[in-house]
């Protein structure tokens, strides 16, 4: 297997951010630098032996499709078409990668061979209705496609998304196979309900959080007259949001839990320690960037990001931490709500210097979701569980400390001696 991760590095030390703190709270989602693209992440492109296997006509199982944001309304769609069929049931599927290394993460990504098509969000056209039922199978649909000419090979980056593959516009697009539908999706997609309770019934129904993202983005949830695509993006954050909300108006029935608890994992150069507290919901999250990750070049120290919500939630996005906040969010409600229990969370999330480039907030939700599953360390008081955490974090407590809205509940002086 190539070795993409070298080809990354040697990318990354050509490159210098546009600016310190503009980079790392953009991350490539925004553009906040005024650019049409991000300039980081142009550079972050590799070639591929599976290049030759690329042909004007590919014929190939399809695991779900992809909804572009540029130009919105009018946006590019197409499905995803493998060209390992062999791995195609995984491959556009994150609830499977868990334990992937970078280069194995790129390589089974760029098997994917992404189709485009422009269309505008609200059209009923034959190819977006293809499009939607690939998205809505629960297995991979083959697929037989043509393209304008052979599809480029590359494979670009997201903070928000995966990795993407090689890309090709549509000259012809054709369904070559049955989709497995299932009865209650075919239900909840007919209902006149709106696309947010449409995604917690599915959820509800026990379909993971990504089938619930490729179905909301299809743009076949909600009513009749407001049913539009959703770029895949923007459904990513906007399902772990929906999700989210839901399982807090939940949680806020049931008991609080009686001690403190501790959940840790590490995954990806991504460690996490995640705190809950015997009080109502409230949440918080610190996402502290070590030097010399792709949006800390420039920097000699670890830069801190830190968002928050009350008991009654919050009116405004998370714009310090983008995405990886409400998939964090998602990954710690998930498992209070399976508890059946109420409690007040604290995320600590420090990204080290090998997270040498975006793979999506998949990772953040699945280190969560990691977490989440081990068993606890359990605490009688709040200093005790923060001298645990001390214990496995890089950065001070007291940097956190000085930070925090929840710990502070406490007078200060309390923590000192963490």
């Amino acid at each position: 297997m190539p070795d993409y991760k070298c080809q990354i590095v040697k990318a990354i030390n050509k490159l210098r951010p546009m600016s310190k703190e503009v980079c790392l709270r953009c991350k490539s989602s925004r553009l906040l630098c005024g650019r049409p693209s991000c300039p980081l992440l142009a550079k972050l492109k590799i070639q591929s032996p599976l290049e030759d296997k690329l042909k004007e006509d590919i014929y190939g199982p399809s695991p779900g499709i992809f909804v572009g944001h540029r130009g919105y309304p009018d946006v590019f769609i197409g499905p995803l078409t493998s060209l390992e069929p062999e791995l195609a049931e995984i491959s556009d599927n994150p609830n499977r990668w868990y334990g992937f290394d970078f280069n194995e993460i790129i390589k089974l990504r760029s098997t994917l061979v992404r189709s485009k098509s422009r269309q505008n969000v609200k059209e009923k056209t034959r190819l977006v209705e293809k499009s939607q039922e690939i998205a809505l199978s629960l297995k991979p649909t083959y697929t037989e496609i043509s393209f304008e000419r052979k599809p480029s090979f590359s494979v670009s980056f997201s903070t928000l998304s995966q990795p993407q593959g090689p890309v090709g516009l549509i000259k012809k697009f054709d369904i070559a196979g049955n989709t497995k539908i299932p009865e209650k999706v075919d239900s909840v997609v007919g209902d006149e309900i709106s696309s947010t309770e449409a995604a917690m019934l599915l959820f509800k129904s026990g379909y993971d959080v990504y089938y619930v993202t490729k179905v909301l983005s299809s743009g076949v949830l909600g009513r009749e007259d407001r049913k539009k695509l959703v770029p895949t993006r923007w459904s990513i954050t906007a399902t772990d949001d929906i999700l989210g909300k839901a399982m807090i108006n939940e949680i806020k029935d049931y008991p609080v839990i009686n001690e403190y608890r501790v959940y840790s994992n590490t995954y990806l150069d991504n460690h996490f320690e995640i705190l809950l507290l015997p009080r109502k919901w409230e949440y918080e999250q610190f996402e502290a960037w070590a030097p010399n990750t792709l949006w800390t070049l420039a920097m000699e120290k670890p830069a801190i990001n830190y968002e928050y919500e009350g008991y009654h939630g919050r009116s405004n996005y998370a714009e310090q931490e983008g995405g990886g906040y409400y998939a964090a969010r998602f990954g710690v409600l998930e498992a209070i709500a399976k508890l059946r229990k109420q409690a007040c969370a604290v995320v600590f999330r420090e990204i080290y210097e090998g997270y040498i480039m975006p793979v999506g907030v998949w990772e953040v939700r699945e280190n969560v979701r990691k977490a989440m599953a081990s068993e606890p360390y359990k605490y009688n008081t709040l200093n005790e569980a923060l001298n645990s955490i001390s214990k496995r974090l890089k950065i001070p407590m007291n940097e956190y400390l000085t930070r925090t809205r929840i710990l502070r509940q406490r007078r200060l002086e309390d923590f000192l001696n963490v």
